[in-house]
């Protein structure tokens, strides 16, 4: 905090200053972080991944690239994160990338366990994190001050070939990416040697720029608190950083309230549809950086959840067997918005749901928008 109100109580013509003294690493650091990563670097370029993955070759990496803030210099102080691609000689196109991606992650995952010269600096916490792309996540240390680093391999096709430079990529290289239908982001590596020369050749004051966004961003994003509603029990409130997955939001819930059923957690945006928050994902990636209120629904294995949209455009979330009849989820939204049930109707894609017939007999499933209005 007091980093940030000196920031903004820095006039335009010390910012400079500012950047230097407060936001710029520290060369010995930066020195030591380097030194570690090379050792992973090193690891990447002499290894031979071979194993059951569908390819009939060994696989190498024929270049091994840093990128992110180390790779492109703009790096913030005690920030020790660092991205590395690797580009492979098995990735002859972004099909076979998408095709073999998750395998050859196995694999890296397995040899890193392998590696002495990595187990010495405190390999620990590999694991292969769901994102956009897949990528295997550890940790290392300094060798001097013993200060973690957390390291980043992501496999990746090499789209742009043996020589990079500031220039417009082919066309065919568009054409090709286009072709190869991928979930967007998945083969942004590919592009990466582009995006980093791109920012590694711009002048300083670019990069104290970037640092000081970098900055106002990371400061932006402190823990918020969330609060996690559910009928029938009290709320729950503790603070979270949007950046967690969303696994650990659920984990201060089971620590707080012991339950054996299925729990998913869902929020509402103004004016927009109730949506489920995948566990897999952050806070963060829905946009969420202050505070919250969160929806908690629990389910045995037959239920399902449906959502009900209210004429003010709010929603609740419910759980029910779908073989029940549309009574009982009217009697539901009577307990729970106190709107009597024979004022109530149901919608379904246009169709008013009739009261003794069941979810499933309209096709209604998991997840599924109910449209209620009040009986003129």
């Amino acid at each position: 905090v007091a980093l940030t109100m000196e920031l903004y109580a820095t006039p335009a013509s010390r910012l400079d200053s500012f950047v230097a003294q407060w936001l710029q690493p520290h060369r010995k650091q930066k020195e030591e972080v380097l030194e570690a990563v090379w050792t992973v670097q090193q690891f990447l370029r002499e290894e031979c991944f071979e194993g059951d993955c569908g390819l009939d070759q060994e696989v190498r990496a024929v270049k091994v690239l840093k990128v992110g803030s180390f790779g492109n210099g703009t790096a913030l102080r005690n920030t020790l994160e660092v991205e590395l691609v690797a580009f492979l000689s098995c990735f002859h196109s972004f099909q076979q990338e998408a095709k073999h991606h998750q395998a050859i992650l196995s694999l890296i995952w397995k040899k890193l366990w392998c590696c002495r010269d990595l187990l010495a600096l405190g390999l620990e916490d590999v694991e292969i994190v769901q994102g956009v792309p897949n990528a295997v996540v550890f940790t290392i240390q300094t060798r001097r001050t013993a200060e973690p680093i957390t390291v980043t391999i992501v496999p990746a096709y090499r789209a742009l070939g043996p020589s990079v430079s500031n220039s417009q990529p082919h066309p065919e290289v568009y054409v090709s990416l286009i072709e190869a239908h991928g979930y967007p982001g998945n083969f942004s590596p590919s592009f990466s040697e582009l995006q980093r020369n791109f920012v590694k050749h711009q002048p300083t004051k670019l990069k104290s720029l970037l640092r000081l966004v970098k900055h106002w961003y990371l400061e932006r994003a402190r823990d918020i608190q969330v609060t996690v509603g559910q009928w029938g029990y009290s709320d729950l409130i503790f603070r979270v950083n949007p950046y967690e997955p969303i696994k650990k939001v659920q984990e201060k819930i089971w620590q707080s309230r012991s339950s054996l059923g299925l729990q998913q957690l869902s929020f509402q945006e103004p004016g927009g549809k109730r949506q489920f928050l995948n566990t897999q994902c952050s806070l963060a990636s829905y946009s969420i950086f202050s505070n919250i209120r969160l929806c908690l629904m629990e389910t045995i294995s037959s239920e399902i959840q449906v959502f009900v949209k209210n004429p003010d455009g709010g929603s609740h979330t419910y759980a029910l067997d779908p073989k029940s009849f549309i009574l009982g989820l009217k009697q539901q939204i009577e307990d729970k918005q106190g709107l009597p049930r024979k004022q109530q109707q149901l919608k379904f894609q246009g169709q008013v749901l009739q009261d003794w017939l069941s979810l499933c007999s309209y096709g209604i499933q998991n997840r599924d928008t109910l449209i209620l209005s009040k009986k003129k």
